[in-house]
């Protein structure tokens, strides 16, 4: 990856996580999944409120590492005002990004590219999809 790439992205990641955004309990909320890694400790709840098929909140709250408070900061951010079937397919596209070992951002929106560059630590991969695999257990409840 090109060094000044890498700094931008590790710039990007840290902001995430000194600053999350929609970091705060939803309440009420209209469904609401965990998310826990026991290898790492990394721990969050997801919570959305969602009308007529489009996610009209979401947010998160816990604890985690760099890498799952960013990628939790940075979906949120861009799942708010989606339908579940958008929601849904960019889980699953940011998931086959990462799952491929291929360090690329071409394919991802938004922010979510800096998180590629965890495809060279594969443990990291689980605290990037943390957030995103309980919001899709979260959707799956509806």
């Amino acid at each position: 990856m090109d060094p000044g790439k890498e700094a931008l992205y590790q710039a990007l990641i840290l902001d995430h996580d000194r600053s999350p955004r929609h970091f705060h309990v939803l309440n009420p909320c209209s469904h609401a999944a965990e998310a826990y890694n026991p290898l790492c400790g990394d721990r969050y709840i997801i919570y959305l409120n969602v009308e007529s098929g489009i996610i009209r909140q979401i947010s998160f709250d816990g604890h985690g590492c760099a890498i799952s408070k960013a990628s939790a900061s940075m979906m949120t951010s861009m799942l708010s005002g989606v339908s579940i079937d958008s929601a849904l397919a960019l889980s699953k596209s940011f998931k086959a990004v990462l799952l491929s070992n291929k360090q690329t951002d071409d394919e991802l929106p938004g922010d979510l590219a800096a998180l590629t560059d965890v495809v060279s630590a594969p443990t990291r991969i689980t605290c990037a999809l943390l957030a995103w695999e309980a919001t899709c257990d979260a959707i799956a409840g509806f």
